[in-house]
């Protein structure tokens, strides 16, 4: 089920209202029962593989609990990381590595043709294993205690406003908050539905209507000039942005509503100063589950600089690689890898060197968002031939489409009929389209600067109750009447 549905709108509001109804001894059947109807609706028989991960993964740390042999502990927590990756694998991956061994036979000369599966990716596989993995590995760390009620267990796995895309959460924040009892209170409802607005806002008003632009040069980019290779390059940034986060605003916000208080996903990504700052504010539950997981047990940054940045390159390769099955996601990670390896190397040069801090800042800044923006190529683009393309024809710039007259601008023939694929029989409103994608994109980044420096929340909360809950409404009207209602899915469901 998706969260810009019609049957989450009406799934939604009666989940919560048997919620608040119910006693707390029972809520967690609701929650487990809606949750599993929530991931049935949109993905069937699938539904076995989130069984089998909540089974084994609940026997096993019960295991882990129950004995102090270090030999079998380590044997059982290799058991659950094996289990999880194996259904991981086989789902996500094996095609991709079947296709690779033919490709590498072929060039061999080598008469091999090993058959593909073709198999549909269970949505939100890579969120759900992943939370459960850390689960287990936690227990045996002793970092938490197993959980012995079965049915909490299972609810925490299938949560369903982040099983499908995240947040991805940790056992020691979700598991003991399904033990407490929540009341209702009302101020805490308003915000989570506030910041549920605020994601329908980034997801159908800014995400699916850059989608349109997006969508159309990166079908055929031959199609089309440098330039507007580059405004569909920036577009998808803010796109993605809005899509993902806009998932985990309305994720949070229902979590909040009943309740549950799930991690921070996202913190003001493109203001980042750095390649390191941008992963620390950019899916913040996956980045660091790299880093407990993946990052720290190779060594983290506790060994010699040579074996760190290696560390460094494993961890963006792999967070490439479990993001998709294709050689574009690797070279996305590999070129987030490397650009912190070269940070990493840089900042054990210059600490020394006399630079002014704002000079730092911007140069960090530009080089961020430029090196942000052009990997994003690689994960848009349909093909690895389609991201080679673009980024060796951005230079190709038409100079002549933007002529300044006077105060204002007019566009050449060019442009008009790039902007007219999108509604060939009216050239204004193309126009106007286009004003408001940009309009929205200034609008983001003027609420996330507020955010990320006064507190937009606090700020806001300090207007009158009437600009308020005129500003609710306004931003109501603009989703139902202003958005790219269609059948645009949330771009994470495919991973």
């Amino acid at each position: 089920m998706s969260f810009i549905s019609l049957e989450f709108f009406a799934f939604a509001p009666i989940v919560v209202s048997l919620y608040f109804a119910l006693g707390h001894r029972l809520r967690w059947i609701l929650l487990l029962v809606s949750s599993y109807l929530f991931y049935i609706i949109g993905n069937g028989g699938y539904v076995v593989i989130l069984a089998f991960s909540t089974i084994t993964d609940y026997w096993i740390a019960r295991r882990l609990a129950q004995t102090e042999d270090e030999t079998q502990r380590k044997l059982l927590v290799s058991l659950s990381i094996f289990l999880n990756l194996s259904v991981l694998f086989f789902f996500k991956y094996a095609d991709f590595f079947v296709t690779e061994i033919n490709t590498w036979a072929n060039t061999m000369d080598m008469d091999v043709s090993l058959p593909t599966l073709n198999l549909i990716l269970p949505i939100g596989i890579s969120f759900y294993t992943f939370q459960a993995l850390s689960y287990t590995v936690d227990v045996y760390r002793r970092k938490i205690e197993p959980e012995n009620h079965l049915g909490i267990f299972a609810t925490f796995i299938v949560f369903f406003p982040q099983l499908v895309a995240g947040p991805i959460e940790r056992a020691s924040n979700l598991l003991p908050q399904l033990h407490q009892i929540f009341t209702y209170d009302e101020d805490r409802i308003v915000s989570g539905l506030r910041l549920m607005l605020w994601g329908f806002f980034k997801k159908v008003v800014i995400a699916d209507r850059l989608a349109i632009y997006v969508n159309t040069v990166y079908a055929e980019p031959e199609a089309f000039s440098g330039q507007m290779l580059i405004v569909a390059t920036v577009f998808f940034a803010f796109q993605i942005y809005c899509d993902f986060s806009g998932y985990s605003d309305i994720a949070i916000g229902v979590a909040r509503i009943l309740g549950i208080r799930l991690m921070t996903n996202f913190r003001q990504p493109y203001f980042a100063l750095s390649l390191r700052d941008f992963w620390r504010r950019w899916h913040i539950s996956l980045s660091t589950w790299f880093r407990d997981y993946v990052y720290i047990p190779l060594g983290g940054n506790r060994v010699s600089l040579g074996r760190n940045l290696f560390n460094l390159m494993v961890v963006f390769v792999v967070s490439g690689l479990w993001h998709g099955a294709s050689w574009a996601f690797i070279i996305w990670g590999a070129i987030h890898g490397g650009f912190v390896v070269i940070e990493t190397l840089v900042s054990h040069r210059t600490h020394s060197l006399n630079v002014p801090q704002i000079l730092r800042r911007i140069v960090g800044f530009v080089i961020t968002m430029v090196v942000v923006v052009v990997a994003w190529v690689f994960f848009r683009a349909d093909t690895l031939d389609d991201a080679i393309y673009i980024l060796t024809h951005f230079h190709q710039i038409d100079w002549g489409t933007l002529n300044l007259i006077g105060e204002g601008f007019t566009l050449n023939d060019g442009v008009i009929d790039v902007l007219r694929l999108f509604n060939p029989f009216n050239w204004a409103y193309t126009r106007l389209e286009f004003v408001w994608a940009l309009l929205m994109i200034a609008l983001l980044l003027t609420v996330d600067f507020l955010h990320m420096r006064y507190g937009f929340t606090t700020l806001f909360n300090r207007l009158p109750t009437l600009i308020r809950w005129s500003s609710y409404n306004l931003v109501l009207v603009i989703i139902v009447f202003f958005g790219a209602w269609g059948n645009q899915q949330f771009i994470y469901f495919q991973f």
